[in-house]
């Protein structure tokens, strides 16, 4: 099975036909695309979400491989470009924005995304400028990527867990709050750039920071965090 950009965007046109909403705000106009990839057999899935700038909330709870909505002004050249392709054992799903555009005062760029909770994955996120809402704790991930970037992230880990995972975030010019689980163990490893790391509800251990369930749970979140500009929190509850 493969669904290269022309079967993807398909999806997408065709939602978008049936149920956009164009609402006016002064002379700029909203326009909404849905997008839906379906299920493969493909056993592990590569997902890169890369946006320019703007809102993002991005969780799991999908039927789907992957369920998005995504508004944006129509003029401000901000079009989601969704594409997947697999093999029999990997799948690899892309959503970007299609022009580097940054969002003006007066534009719209908000994605909506879920992605299926039982499917393994290594997850690329990418961020602009602008506020996300990065909901992962549901996630089967082997590993994730985050890149901040000049806006507000509150990033969640927590959640039932099944495998063990590495998280690693790099740090940008905004302000980012990371949220881990107390049932699992954890172990992060924390550098500041310019910015400040803040850690709390962890214990410290030379140049690390572990809970009480690492080590003795067979399940393990490793955290690799290096700050940029920015400040980065790491919250354990």
């Amino acid at each position: 099975m493969k669904t290269g950009m022309a079967g993807a965007l398909a999806v997408v046109g065709l939602a978008a036909i049936a149920g956009c909403t164009v609402n006016m705000h002064g002379d700029l106009s909203q326009k909404t695309e849905t997008a839906v990839i379906e299920r493969s057999n493909a056993e592990m899935v590569d997902v890169t979400v890369a946006m320019a700038a703007g809102e993002m909330v991005l969780s799991g709870g999908s039927a789907k491989l992957m369920e998005g909505k995504f508004t944006y002004t129509a003029s401000g050249n901000m079009a989601p470009d969704v594409q997947y392709e697999d093999s029999s054992f990997r799948g690899r799903l892309s959503v970007r924005n299609k022009s580097k555009t940054t969002v003006g005062n007066n534009h719209v760029n908000r994605w909506e995304i879920k992605l299926a909770d039982d499917v393994r994955m290594d997850l690329n996120v990418s961020l602009g400028a602008g506020e996300s809402k990065l909901n992962l704790g549901s996630l089967t991930l082997r590993s994730a990527k985050v890149q901040l970037g000049a806006g507000q992230v509150d990033l969640d880990l927590r959640g039932p867990k099944k495998s063990s995972c590495d998280v690693e975030i790099r740090g940008g010019v905004g302000e980012a709050t990371v949220w881990v689980p107390n049932d699992v163990g954890v172990v992060a490893e924390a550098k500041g750039g310019i910015g400040e790391v803040s850690v709390r509800g962890l214990t410290r251990d030379g140049d690390r920071w572990t809970n009480d369930a690492y080590g003795k749970s067979p399940v393990t979140l490793r955290l690799d965090v290096k700050g940029g500009i920015g400040q980065i929190n790491i919250r354990a509850e």
